[in-house]
């Protein structure tokens, strides 16, 4: 005859393989290299921006304010 149904005994837990368990270890830390990674480039990417735009803001000041004169030594 059959076992009575429970919990225990309708739902039993299956044993993962050895390499199941490596692909899974191997696949959640590339996700985490490559969350890292795409967190990294966004930060690059707006420091880059920031940086170019107080480049091309100095160098709108340094064309408007007027060249110093240079004195004549006498």
């Amino acid at each position: 005859m059959t076992e009575p149904l429970t919990r225990d005994t309708l739902f039993k837990p299956q044993k993962l393989p050895a390499s199941t368990k490596a692909e899974i270890t191997k696949q959640v830390s590339m996700d985490l290299a490559q969350s890292e990674a795409d967190v990294r480039a966004a930060k690059t990417a707006k420091l880059r921006k920031a940086r170019l735009e107080m480049e091309a803001r100095q160098a709108a000041e340094a064309a408007a304010k007027p060249a110093p004169r240079k004195r004549k030594k006498v």
